[in-house]
C-alpha cells in the first residue's frame, strides 16, 4: 500500500505514519505534503499513483477543499481532522473515512479495514452504493431533530432542547419525556415517530416501552438469561428496564459509541 500525506503539522505526520507502519508495515508513505500548493504540485509532476491519501482540511494556505477544484483526485482519501462539521462534504470528494484528532490505534485500524472494504487493488474503483449509504446516513444525521415545541395548556409552546431529554416512556398508552431535572413532559409523538427522529448515536430504543439516553443510565444489572436491567438516575420509574438477550450486543455498541444506523 503506497500512501501520501497532506498535513501541515509535524507532530500529526509524525503520529500518522507511526500508526499506519504499526497496523501495516508493508505500507510505504511515498510523500508528505503541507500545503495546497504543494500538493497540486505532486500529483502535476508524480507518475507515481497512491493507493490512499491521508488529509487534514486545515492547511496553511487554505482548505483542503480546494485541491479538487484545481486537480482531479480518483484516489481514495481519508479525511484527518480536529473538527467534526466537514463531514457531509468530505464524502463528496471521494473520502472514505472522517477521522478527528487525537487520531489512535482503534481509529487508525477502522479506517484502513474501510480502505479494504470499499477499494478494489485491480480497478481502482470504489463500491458506489456503500458510499451512497455512507452519504445517505451522513444527510439524515444532520435532519435528526435538536428541538421540540411542546404545546402547552392555553395558546403556549414550550421550547424544549433534545439534549436536556433523559428518556422517553410509555405510560397508560401516552408518550412522556423525562427532563434532567426530573420533570416530565407529555409528547404527542408516538415512539416509533420519536426513534425514526433522535439520533441513534444518542437515544437507544431498549423496548416497546422505553427510548433512553446514555445520560439517563445509573447502572446496569446482569439479568436472567444473558439479559440487562438498566437502573436510571431518575427512579420516578420504578420499573425494571430490560434489554433483551438477542439485542444485548447491540445495545453494548451503542452504549460504547459504535452504534450502527438504522
Amino acid at each position: 500500500m503506497k500512501a501520501i500525506i497532506i498535513e501541515d503539522e509535524k507532530a500529526a505526520v509524525r503520529n500518522l505514519v507511526a500508526l499506519i507502519h504499526e497496523i501495516r508495515p508493508e505500507a510505504e508513505v511515498i510523500a508528505t505534503l503541507d500545503s495546497i500548493n504543494s500538493t497540486i504540485e505532486w500529483f502535476n509532476s508524480s507518475s507515481v499513483i497512491p493507493d490512499v491519501i491521508f488529509m487534514d482540511i486545515h492547511l496553511a494556505d487554505g482548505s483542503a477543499f480546494e485541491i479538487f477544484e484545481h486537480i482531479k483526485i480518483t484516489t481514495p482519501v481519508i479525511f484527518t481532522t480536529a473538527y467534526d462539521e466537514y463531514a457531509l462534504r468530505a464524502f463528496k470528494v471521494n473520502s472514505i473515512d472522517y477521522l478527528l484528532k487525537p487520531i489512535d490505534r482503534e481509529d487508525m485500524e477502522k479506517a484502513l479495514e474501510q480502505f479494504d472494504d470499499l477499494y478494489t487493488d485491480h480497478a481502482h474503483t470504489f463500491h458506489d452504493s456503500t458510499l451512497e449509504q455512507l452519504m445517505h446516513s451522513l444527510r439524515q444525521k444532520e435532519s435528526y431533530k435538536t428541538h421540540f415545541l411542546i404545546p402547552l395548556r392555553g395558546d403556549k409552546l414550550l421550547p424544549v432542547a433534545v439534549s436536556s431529554i433523559l428518556f422517553f416512556y410509555i405510560r397508560d398508552s401516552r408518550v412522556k419525556a423525562v427532563m434532567a431535572d426530573g420533570n416530565e413532559l407529555p409528547f404527542t409523538h408516538t415512539m416509533d415517530e420519536l426513534t425514526d427522529c433522535l439520533d441513534p448515536s444518542v437515544f437507544f430504543r431498549v423496548n416497546r416501552q422505553f427510548l433512553i439516553s446514555r445520560d439517563a443510565i445509573k447502572d446496569i444489572d446482569l439479568w436472567f438469561n444473558n439479559r440487562l436491567s438498566i437502573n436510571l438516575k431518575i427512579t420516578s420509574v420504578d420499573e425494571h428496564i430490560i434489554v433483551s438477550k438477542t439485542r444485548v450486543r447491540e445495545f453494548k455498541d451503542w452504549f460504547s459509541g459504535n452504534y450502527l444506523s438504522r
